[in-house]
């Protein structure tokens, strides 16, 4: 197996893996999605609620406030099914708590942490909007899940893989660039008059390219075991570290099988 990086951000990375199967790099993509943990408000205890929204729905939009845990901090929280508390504590849980007075807009900013390792991803996204002398005052409590459970666990947002494109032009080719004018991607280009391929990895195999062309002097197909992957979060976890833990559960799920058919 073979592996290049092509991107890397803070919420994004892109990579280029070959020799393996569909069914193997599709797992790596549902664990990503649905197994790796992810910080975010489970509960809320909701004191002064001015507003004009009911708790239940300002609730669940502090659900889906992403929240930045240091990765150490967020491997020391317990899952909640393995702590031997009722709801949560200390060991599985850490608190945010919110007090604003109107008039003027709650923002996920205003959400205070008991610890510095954890904060929201993005201090500006609107909560609610107080009236004159309208007050609000919450606890909101985050635990660790995993996005099987609920979309508000999952650590991406986006998580796909392609087979990596392959475009060929054969001799009957007679230089008409029509192929060109009908990529919506721009993948092709012109150089001596000649149609080439300026940018293969941006190619969605449409196929346009192909209907354009009279002469069916260009071919677009995808390398066997070669895949182009891409891992989108929303902050909240590096991409990186997604990746490294999905393999790890995966591995952890190969050791079990193994240690099944041994006997184990």
């Amino acid at each position: 197996m073979d592996i290049a990086l092509k991107e890397k951000t803070d919420t994004e990375m892109v990579f280029v893996v070959s020799g393996v199967t569909v069914p193997f790099i599709n797992a790596i993509r549902r664990i990503c999605m649905m197994e790796v943990p992810k910080l975010a408000i489970e509960y809320v205890n909701m004191y002064r609620n001015d507003a004009k929204m009911f708790d239940e729905v300002l609730a669940h939009r502090l659900g889906l406030v992403p929240l930045a845990a240091d990765p150490e901090f967020a491997e020391s929280l317990k899952m909640p099914e393995e702590c031997d508390c009722e709801e949560y504590c200390s060991e599985c849980s850490v608190s945010l708590t919110l007090r604003k007075k109107g008039p003027g807009v709650v923002y996920s900013g205003d959400l205070v942490s008991e610890t510095p390792a954890v904060k929201p991803v993005y201090p500006d996204i609107p909560l609610v909007k107080l009236g004159d002398d309208d007050e609000l005052e919450l606890e909101a409590v985050a635990q660790l899940g995993v996005g099987r459970e609920h979309a508000k666990w999952e650590p991406t947002t986006a998580c796909a893989y392609k087979y990596y494109p392959r475009i060929e032009f054969s001799e009957d080719c007679d230089e008409c660039l029509e192929c060109i004018e009908a990529c919506p991607r721009d993948v092709l280009g012109e150089e001596s008059g000649k149609p080439v391929v300026v940018d293969l990895e941006n190619c969605s195999m449409c196929k346009s390219c192909v209907r354009a062309c009279d002469k069916r002097a260009i071919d677009v197909g995808y390398e066997e075991g070669k895949f182009i992957f891409r891992i989108e979060t929303d902050g909240s976890v590096d991409p990186k570290d997604v990746l490294l833990k999905a393999c790890d559960i995966l591995r952890d799920k190969a050791e079990q099988v193994i240690t099944f058919c041994e006997g184990g």
